[in-house]
């Protein structure tokens, strides 16, 4: 038996945990629109240029 723990932020959490965290993850982004997944990447695209201090980085218009 894996009694690990694994610490993100302020939570503790069990391998299978974080497993069932990350597939519910994925099956909430995958009922996303096209649409919403689209302001997801602009809002992320965002981000990268901020963060990387980088002007290269192309954001989309939409």
């Amino acid at each position: 038996m894996d009694d690990k723990k694994i610490v993100i932020g302020d939570r503790i959490l069990t391998r299978d945990e974080l497993y069932q965290n990350e597939k519910e993850f994925r099956q909430e982004r995958a009922r996303l629109s096209f649409e919403e997944n689209i302001k997801i990447l602009v809002e992320l695209q965002k981000l990268a240029r901020t963060w990387g201090r980088k002007e290269d980085i192309l954001i989309w218009n939409i």
